[in-house]
């Protein structure tokens, strides 16, 4: 067993790979379909093993440029569902 298991500490692919399958879970909440939920834990799970698979690589300067990419472009994801609803909600009220 690694040390870094040993002290409780969760790996970077390991913490990565729970954070998809999370994202992954509350996609298939919001739309309470069970075969989007079913598919949704399936990417979960499956972005989770790809992510403790490449873990190894976090530490490439290019590997982190690129995941800067990914947060971003969640955020940017993020910020445009809450105007689209925003504008929704402003349309209703108005």
């Amino acid at each position: 067993m690694s040390q870094q298991r040993d002290s409780g500490k969760k790996g970077a692919g390991e913490s990565l790979g729970e954070m998809f399958e999370a994202l992954a879970n509350a996609i298939g909440e919001i739309f309470k379909d069970p075969e989007l939920k079913e598919r949704a834990r399936e990417f979960g799970k499956s972005a989770r093993e790809s992510a403790e698979a490449v873990a190894g690589r976090f530490h490439d300067e290019e590997v982190k440029a690129k995941f800067r990419d990914v947060g971003r472009a969640a955020e940017d994801l993020g910020s445009s569902i809450a105007d689209h609803f925003r504008v929704d909600k402003d349309r209703k009220e108005g």
